[in-house]
């Protein structure tokens, strides 16, 4: 019985999967509020029977009390987070919300089904996260005050991988960690969002070259001390937000042309330097030469993907676990093998939504410093997001970084929620300031519905609410040839002039031009 169960359950996972992502992507698309409610009380719906059915599954065939106690604290996790934001910060991104949650909540069923006791952790540090997290949205309405500290942060990030460089502890082959009574840190995780902070601050007061150099030196510290620590994954990251960043402030493309030359020199040099980038060229290039030892953990993994074909083997039906560190630097194989490649494929759309509104929120932020450092945060976690799973498939050389919100790592999941978090601060901010961009999260934006201004006549507000534009153009270009430039500036907005007063003007000219 319980095999027909485990059996029917892949394929019912797979389905809450799909249909939450299809509703994300119509909460996305929504045109109206209450159309984009509905979208999102439906992922709210899937998304708490996916986990009510992967928990099921999992106690059926590991009758542990803790796996209870797991998809209970999950359920409450979501419905508080939810419920919290909706009193607390009504404009708050639900999409953003429900796709942050579904992320830890795949994350979490694919750690319990390798270890409860690292799932309960990763469940703890989650929560204790998402709790200082509700403060942070109150602190970003400050947050122009932070646009002055661009240096404090870069010299904050420096002195922090520093530590880790001298104090840290050897993982893997790169210095990752400090421990402080049993408790590791990845500082390199939360640098993330101080490099982001500096950055922004920096380039939000002066683009110029000599500002873009400062800038530039200062980064170049970052990335050479990961360098030193051999934490190349965080490296490429922290460079490719830079470089980002740098092109976005100074509108000039040399200056991705120049990074992009740079990241191919470093490249190069880290590869004659570093035997550990040297194994892991070589493993990508070959994995199968050194099977026994360096490519045991690629050819696994990609063993281990192939297994679970479009739909998976089912949830404890598969042998992920024989995956070298598969719950931090391969989830994605043993995601792909129990619940399968198309599920898997969801879990890279929804990456992509993330990814995809705080972008849209960036875009729409008029303040430069804010723009920036959302542009920041998406860069960095998409690039990250790249990384894991490229390696994961041997698209590129594995860089043993993790995957935002899914991969076991406490430090991981505590600087990706304080990531949205900020985020969504930034977008309530916005939505405060102006309630016509309550829709930022949307790719649909409503056109303003306008009337004709006092005084005039229904007919003559019809034609201009259609043609304006295209017959002031017109008469511009041919007063322009007629009368000279000066006659052209009739259609023009003249200071100090009233808006109903302009658009007054502009209607008449235009009826005495049909009626001429």
């Amino acid at each position: 019985m319980i095999n027909i169960i485990v059996e029917l359950s892949k394929y019912l996972l797979l389905a809450f999967m799909l249909l939450f992502t299809i509703f994300t992507y119509t909460a996305m698309r929504a045109k109206t509020a209450s159309a984009r409610s509905d979208s999102t009380r439906a992922q709210l719906v899937f998304m708490l029977l996916f986990n009510f059915l992967a928990y099921a599954v999992i106690f059926l065939q590991k009758p542990e009390p803790a796996i209870l106690i797991i998809y209970a604290g999950i359920t409450l996790y979501m419905l508080l987070v939810n419920l919290v934001y909706h009193l607390a910060y009504k404009k708050a991104s639900v999409i953003l919300i429900n796709t942050m949650c579904m992320l830890i909540s795949i994350g979490l069923v694919i750690i319990t089904r390798l270890d409860v006791d690292d799932a309960y952790k990763q469940l703890v540090i989650a929560i204790g996260a998402t709790v200082i997290s509700f403060f942070i949205p109150i602190i970003i309405r400050k947050a122009k005050i932070f646009s002055k500290w661009g240096l404090f942060f870069a010299i904050l990030g420096i002195l922090l991988l520093a530590a880790v460089f001298v104090l840290g502890r050897v993982y893997g082959g790169s210095r990752l960690y400090l421990e402080f009574h049993g408790i590791t840190f990845q500082l390199s995780e939360f640098v993330k969002l101080t490099f982001v902070f500096f950055i922004a601050g920096m380039l939000y007061h002066s683009t110029s070259f000599k500002q873009v150099f400062f800038v530039t030196v200062l980064a170049a510290i970052h990335v050479v001390i990961l360098v030193a620590s051999t934490d190349l994954g965080a490296g490429l990251v922290y460079f490719v937000a830079y470089m980002v960043m740098v092109c976005v402030a100074t509108r000039k493309i040399r200056y991705a042309v120049l990074g992009l030359g740079g990241m191919a020199g470093a490249s190069v040099v880290a590869y004659r330097l570093f035997s550990h980038v040297r194994v892991r060229v070589s493993v990508w290039r070959d994995p199968v030469a050194d099977y026994q030892d360096t490519g045991y953990q690629i050819v696994q993994a990609l063993l281990s993907i192939c297994a679970g074909g479009w739909f998976g083997t089912g949830l404890l039906r598969g042998s992920p676990d024989m995956v070298p560190l598969v719950e931090r630097d391969f989830t994605f194989a043993a995601i792909c093998e129990e619940l399968g490649i198309l599920f898997a494929i969801c879990l890279i759309l929804l990456c992509m939504v993330a990814f995809l509104i705080i972008m849209n929120i960036a875009v729409k932020l008029d303040n430069d410093f804010y723009k920036l450092i959302a542009l920041g945060f998406g860069t960095e976690y998409a690039f990250q997001v790249f990384l894991t799973i490229g390696g994961t498939v041997k698209l590129i050389p594995m860089t043993g970084i993790t995957l935002p919100l899914v991969s076991y790592g406490g430090s991981s999941i505590t600087c990706t929620i304080f990531m949205f978090a900020i985020i969504q601060g930034l977008y309530i901010m916005r939505t405060d300031v102006d309630d016509s961009y309550y829709d930022d999260t949307t790719f649909y934006e409503p056109e303003p519905e306008t009337g004709p201004a006092e005084g005039t006549s229904a007919s003559a507000y019809e034609f201009t609410h259609d043609q304006l534009e295209e017959q002031i153009a017109k008469e511009n270009a041919y007063r322009t040839q007629e009368n000279g430039s000066a006659a052209a500036r009739t259609n023009q907005y003249i200071p100090g002039e009233e808006t109903e007063e302009f658009e007054r003007r502009i209607i008449k000219e235009a009826e005495n031009s049909i009626n001429s």
